[in-house]
């Protein structure tokens, strides 16, 4: 069975990591220094957090990393019992070969329960002697300040276009497979900065055709082309509503989009209109509407036609 290109292609080393230079020097020299404090990861999915952890425990234990590395996923199991069973077992037993420390690993941290980071507040201060915690978040705002603040934080950035493209395509020439310029421009349009989406479209559009153009990415990431969504607002806002709903459903039955990824793909494309800025706020106001009340549960087909149908409204006074 072929490799997950996002395992065969992690980086092994801090070297190797992409996209976050400042953040991989300042591990370099805990590395150096052979000591690091709890340290608090932040930052949107997919631009390095949990490569940096392992990156950082291979070149702090050598051979020894993964006897000295537990990795758990908070997500998984959010309640007290995690603290108290896996977590507790791991840090109080010593370190393995000549490592001064252990490490654990809990990723997506901010979906554990307020009683579970009150009991991981007490496992880190006990325990600090011989393990550290690295904490991965995707929003710090929800860990408590008692554990924030005997973390040293680091914040991650989405990852630059230019810094994809190299990465993507040095997975290209070791394929051997060939991306056009526009299906470059589409991994960046579609991985908004998430390294690890990239590969993955990447991967699944490599399946299909050893070409990579926009049009085999879009179709295989269940994403509408930003033309699409930007001439069906358009459609809206010269007046035609019940063309503009057509298209509407055109993009849901085409890409399988759900009715939260048109919202998200409209609210990007209305930037890019040539209207008033006036005029962008108030769309830009009633898609943030929409947006929660898809997330309430409303039906989203009624909720869409509801925007467009205020789109063109709004679109018949600047005419």
């Amino acid at each position: 069975m072929e490799d997950i290109w996002i395992e065969k292609y992690r980086p092994k080393n801090l070297d190797e990591v992409v996209g976050q230079d400042e953040i991989v020097e300042r591990l370099k020299a805990y590395v150096k220094a052979k000591n690091v404090p709890h340290l608090l990861f932040a930052g949107p999915a997919g631009t390095g957090k949990t490569t940096c952890a392992l990156a950082l425990c291979r070149e702090l234990f050598g051979e020894n990393w993964k006897q000295n590395f537990n990795e758990l996923n908070a997500s998984d199991e959010r309640g007290i019992g995690i603290i108290r069973g896996k977590i507790k077992d791991f840090a109080r037993t010593a370190p393995i070969g000549k490592a001064d420390f252990k490490i654990i690993f809990l990723d997506e941290a901010d979906s554990l329960t307020a009683d579970a980071q009150a009991a991981l507040r007490r496992t880190i201060e006990k325990y600090s002697h011989i393990c550290r915690f690295i904490l991965s978040v995707n929003y710090s705002s929800k860990i408590i300040e008692p554990i924030q603040s005997r973390c040293t934080v680091f914040r991650f950035s989405p990852i630059r276009d230019e810094d994809i493209k190299k990465y993507i395509q040095r997975i290209a020439s070791a394929e051997k497979i060939e991306i056009t310029p526009d299906g470059f421009e589409a991994l960046v349009f579609i991985s908004k900065g998430d390294l690890r989406k990239a590969i993955n479209v990447l991967q699944v559009g490599a399946s299909l055709n050893k070409k990579i153009t926009a049009e085999v990415l879009y179709e295989t990431s269940a994403t509408a082309k930003p033309e699409d969504v930007k001439a069906l607002i358009n459609t809206a806002l010269s007046g035609n509503f019940m063309a503009a709903r057509n298209q509407l459903y055109d993009l849901l039955i085409k890409y399988g989009l759900s009715g939260e990824d048109i919202v998200k793909q409209i609210h990007q494309t209305i930037f890019d209109l040539t209207i008033p800025d006036e005029s962008k706020i108030k769309l830009i106001e009633r898609t943030g509407e929409t947006e929660f009340r898809l997330i309430e549960g409303s039906n989203p087909h009624i909720q869409l036609e509801a925007l467009l149908a205020y789109f063109t409204y709004e679109g018949g006074k600047l005419h």
